[in-house]
């Protein structure tokens, strides 16, 4: 869940932002993470727990957002960006909100799904917020995102009616992009580094049921889907025709 350049929706001695000994006494090193990824989870979990005027389902999340069942990684953004022990930073605007949700600076992983192609997006929204406010924040930020051609529409979008502490409202948006592209390429290529070496081999092949083939097949796993993805992209920006309506014999 790395993160790069600067948070402008985080106080710049947070936490989150702090990298020089910014640690309260007793506190460990990943508690500031953790906070952020136990933020991201009562977002999350809020229509189940708050009464809403259009409350999401968890179940909602997977059928809505994930056309091929391969292709089943969402990236999160969460606005503001702050740790559950910092919850004094300034309210965004909501305006303002909406946007920095698909800025890379919010995202819960290094990527920028602005520049890359969106084949569905869930908006989960808390607090003081109206439906007509999630439409119109929609359609204003749409023509500036690049989604598929057979899925325009492929929005998703939640509201519950209970802010979070100390804000008048917040955002949590999920979306399946392809900007994740580049950390599976990552990680493909740390492995083949390894495995070509045979590094830390011994330590897998103990387990029972644990076989060599086990790591060529995972391999032509994570370089399959590494396809499928670079296919979408090869098809960014290129409107796909119609399919042929059906003639009904009569």
């Amino acid at each position: 869940m790395a993160n790069s350049g600067k948070l402008g929706a985080v106080k710049p001695n947070s936490l989150v932002t702090s990298n020089k000994g910014g640690m309260k006494e007793g506190e460990k090193p990943f508690d500031a993470m953790n906070n952020i990824v136990a933020n991201l989870l009562l977002n999350l979990t809020s229509s189940a727990r708050f009464e809403g005027a259009l409350n999401m389902d968890l179940n909602e999340i997977s059928m809505n957002l994930v056309p091929f069942p391969h292709l089943h990684y969402l990236t999160s953004s969460l606005t503001p960006l702050y740790t559950l022990a910092d919850v004094n930073v300034p309210t965004r605007r909501l305006d303002q909100m909406f946007s920095d949700a698909f800025n890379k600076d919010h995202q819960l992983i290094r990527a920028d799904p602005k520049h890359s192609l969106y084949l569905a997006c869930a908006l989960m929204v808390r607090g003081n917020v109206h439906i007509s406010d999630l439409r119109r924040n929609i359609e204003r930020l749409k023509p500036s995102l690049q989604f598929v051609s057979w899925n325009q529409e492929g929005w998703k979008t939640s509201l519950c009616s209970v802010p979070p502490v100390g804000h008048t409202h917040s955002l949590l948006a999920l979306a399946n992009n392809t900007c994740v592209k580049p950390t599976f390429i990552d990680l493909r290529d740390r492995f083949t580094r390894l495995y070509r070496k045979k590094a830390h081999l011994h330590h897998y092949l103990q387990v029972d049921g644990m076989e060599q083939s086990s790591f060529t097949d995972a391999y032509s796993s994570l370089s399959s889907l590494i396809d499928e993805y670079n296919q979408l992209d090869a098809a960014k920006g290129v409107a796909l025709p119609d399919p042929p309506r059906i003639n009904i014999a009569v």
